[in-house]
């Protein structure tokens, strides 16, 4: 069923909002009752959405999440091993500014301190997962950079940092490809997988969600550093870059992003909206920040129609969005063409929500 009444992007993203609620309550967001990032993802959609148009239902929606896997203590049972599991840990600050209430902050220095425990590559990168011994994915750097920078700001932990930007150093190092201007979806600095390749120990191909993960963390990073913050310059840089690189790969006709980012004519290869949302937001925040021009705007309002486009509904008016790559690891092409794709995974309706708010900004600022 579709169904595209005129609607901004605003409204868009708070209709995506609803449709998830009133299919699940807040413990029953996929995978249940877990403190995870494909929960985080959405609700710090919810959360931007907040601070652009406060909303009580939106509000205690997401604090029902936080207080059903926090205990007064700040205790929360969390995979200990990963990056993925410090994510979530985003939702904690402004919970913690709005209620006063002490146990955010035990539990945000819960997920700090599980940082210092994370294994490493020989120059400090982190193990995106134990299982993947040596690996760093890009992923990584949205899962646990965004929480650092937060953490540190709030709570006082310069060092926290400097780690965020030796992390981002690390991946331009090994995993940015200099003639595409793209990077790796993974690098194993122990050339043991099986997918990585001997000489530079990179995956072979470029993943959109994985380089949407990336232009995420750097946008939002830029966000919490200082005009003078040593290091801000070569970020602000980097994204210049970045943005420009992705502009190159959007397909002219939809506005989208293809799953392998620079193999749109392959046949097999398939428009995926997750990444897009993400390039989205990128290119949307780029341009608000002054990273990049305003001869940027079109692709990001170009990317912006083409998932308005994309969008489905069900018998209760309900938005669905399709086209969403599940979850995903690092391997060849053929692994990442033959993905499943699911409607309203929240890799993806996470992804929307926050470039249909980045989107409404730029809009205000282009028609100033």
């Amino acid at each position: 069923m579709t169904h595209q009444p005129v609607k901004s992007p605003l409204d868009w993203a708070k209709a995506v909002c609803d449709s998830i609620m009133s299919t699940y309550t807040p413990m029953e967001l996929p995978p249940a009752a877990r403190w995870h990032y494909h929960q985080g993802v959405f609700l710090c959609g919810v959360e931007m959405l907040l601070q652009s148009e406060p909303n009580e239902r939106y509000d205690a929606y997401l604090q029902a999440y936080v207080d059903g896997l926090i205990d007064e203590n700040g205790n929360l049972y969390v995979a200990r091993d990963e990056l993925d599991a410090v994510q979530a840990g985003l939702l904690l600050f402004r919970l913690e500014k709005k209620t006063g209430h002490r146990k955010y902050r035990l539990a945000a220095a819960k997920l700090r301190s599980l940082l210092a425990t994370l294994n490493l590559t020989s120059e400090g990168g982190y193990w995106h997962k134990d299982k993947y011994a040596y690996n760093m994915w890009l992923d990584g750097l949205y899962m646990a950079g965004v929480f650092s920078l937060k953490y540190a700001n709030a709570y006082g932990d310069p060092a926290l940092r400097d780690n965020v930007l030796h992390q981002e150093a690390l991946m331009r190092k090994y995993m940015k490809d200099e003639q595409t201007g793209l990077f790796y979806h993974a690098w194993d600095e122990s050339r043991a997988m099986p997918w990585a390749n001997k000489e530079t120990g990179c995956s072979p191909e470029f993943w959109g969600r994985s380089l949407g993960w990336y232009g995420l963390a750097v946008a939002q990073f830029l966000d919490e550093l200082s005009a003078d913050e040593p290091g801000r310059q070569i970020l602000v840089d980097a994204l210049h870059d970045f943005v420009h690189a992705l502009i190159r790969y959007q397909d002219a006709a939809s506005g989208l992003w293809y799953q392998v980012v620079d193999k749109g004519d392959q046949p097999d290869n398939w428009l995926e909206s997750s990444c897009t949302s993400l390039f989205v937001y990128t290119i949307a925040k780029a341009i608000n920040l002054g990273v990049v021009g305003p001869e940027c705007a079109d692709a990001a309002v170009k990317g912006y129609e083409g998932l308005i486009r994309t969008l489905q509904f069900d018998a209760q008016e309900r938005v669905i969005l399709p086209l969403i790559c599940i979850g995903t690891s690092a391997g060849s092409y053929e692994n990442y063409v033959t993905r499943p794709t699911s409607e309203n995974d929240l890799h993806g309706v996470g992804a929307f929500v926050i470039a249909c708010v980045e989107v409404q900004s730029l809009v205000s600022i282009v028609h100033r």
